[in-house]
């Protein structure tokens, strides 16, 4: 199998406060498709969508978060398993 050699765009990434978190659901597309939820993520200003199978999310409001995102249409959806919380390495053994 023969590969092109175009260089695939990189992925976006977003960094910000986790300002607020809109969960819409369950949703299911299609017969024997497991049920999801829709979470409209407000970072910075900027709206972005994650789907995912769990009613809440590892993050709450006031988090700084990190992700890798990309650009489909006009909405920005988040990538799976990329939504994280942004640990400082500067304050990251300060507590001990």
């Amino acid at each position: 199998m023969q590969r092109s050699f175009q260089k695939r765009k990189p992925k976006l990434e977003g960094r910000g406060v986790l300002e607020k978190i809109i969960t819409d659901g369950p949703h299911s597309d299609w017969l024997g498709m497991p049920d999801y939820f829709i979470h409209t993520l407000i970072v910075a200003g900027e709206e972005y969508k994650y789907l995912a199978a769990e009613k809440t999310l590892d993050v709450s409001e006031g988090d700084t978060v990190v992700f890798r995102y990309k650009e489909q249409g006009k909405e920005k959806r988040i990538d799976k398993r990329s939504l994280g919380i942004y640990i400082d390495p500067a304050q990251y053994m300060q507590d001990t």
